[in-house]
């Protein structure tokens, strides 16, 4: 008979983008593991998210230790708790350092660290989209018989739960019929600044978008509020909510959205598994094929973010958003 496997550790470091992705694989974890106990092990930025995931039954925020006592601290606690099965998300050398720091005896380990008994042993997982390459991952680990392993064959993340429980809100005041709006999120990561499409180019397509009945909302971290004050400049109305929207804030306001554009960043991806209609700007600097968001979204790609035109970025709006209004 096998044996039951009461405690679980999920293993989710990083970054927002990848977090959303994971939640899938995360969903299928707790289906299969009904009465087990599962911990996430993260980092701080994901605390808040996690504790209101319905997957889980405890969240640590340490999961990146800098010294020495930290990763011995660590250690004991992962020691102590004697966790049956850990199936590791994150599939790094971080994590995967975990795992070498919990030997001679680790608990059975399902990801690709060196010597784990549970070994994603796809030779292709690194050329995988993340959904799929996650779902294969809980195949081989004998918990998704039936994966959907093919490429675009996997469900994108589902964050329904995040909507239960914020309380519901619209970011822009109105009359009786308020206008409906589109959310940019013009930032991301400070050091891949490759991966932004230039903000005077997000402006453009404001004017575009208000002239055809829809409010502009800016979301976005506090250090992106100039980008919203040029933003505003250009559009002459915009709403500007950089630095003041949690996640959950996020997905309530972009479930209700009727469009979202933006850079292939974090937030994005959040929006994006609301099903909210979603325009993705990629450069060179990330492959669509391995990390873009799944759903009602369209992927726009250049080389150069700066070649992509406006009027490209127009045309998809109009397609996924009609006019407000229009048949």
């Amino acid at each position: 008979m096998a044996r039951e496997i009461k405690k679980i550790l999920v293993i989710k470091l990083s970054a927002l983008g990848d977090f959303v992705l994971a939640l899938a694989a995360m969903k299928r974890i707790r289906e299969v593991h009904k009465k087990a106990h599962i911990t996430l092990l993260t980092t701080p930025p994901f605390e808040a998210l996690a504790k209101s995931c319905p997957y889980f039954n405890a969240v640590e925020t340490d999961g990146k230790p800098e010294s020495f006592g930290e990763w011995m601290a660590l250690r004991a606690r992962l020691k102590k708790a004697r966790y049956d099965r850990v199936y590791d998300l994150q599939t790094s050398a971080a994590s995967s350092r975990i795992f070498h720091l919990l030997r001679p005896f680790p608990p059975e380990w399902s990801g690709n660290a060196l010597g784990c008994a549970l070994p994603h042993r796809n030779k292709n997982r690194d050329h995988m989209h993340t959904l799929e390459r996650q779902a294969d991952q809980l195949k081989y680990a004998g918990i998704w018989p039936d994966a959907p392993i093919e490429p675009g064959q996997a469900p994108p993340p589902d964050v329904s739960w995040v909507l239960r429980k914020a309380p519901q809100e619209r970011p822009v005041a109105g009359g009786v019929r308020p206008r409906p709006y589109v959310i940019f999120i013009p930032g991301g990561s400070a050091h891949r600044l490759d991966k932004r499409w230039p903000v005077e180019k997000f402006g453009e397509l404001g004017k575009l978008l208000y002239a055809r009945g829809l409010d502009i909302v800016i979301i976005g971290g506090p250090q992106e509020s100039a980008l919203a004050r040029q933003i505003q400049r250009d559009v002459g109305k915009a709403r500007d909510l950089t630095g003041r929207t949690d996640f959950a804030r996020v997905a309530v306001i972009a479930a209700k959205a009727a469009l979202v554009v933006g850079n292939d960043t974090g937030p994005l991806h959040l929006a994006a598994a609301t099903g909210a209609p979603t325009i993705v700007l990629f450069s060179k600097a990330s492959n669509p094929a391995l990390s873009a968001p799944r759903g009602h979204v369209a992927v726009l790609a250049a080389t150069e973010l700066t070649d992509l035109a406006v009027a490209t970025v127009a045309q998809a709006a109009n397609a996924l958003a009609p006019a407000p209004g229009a048949a």
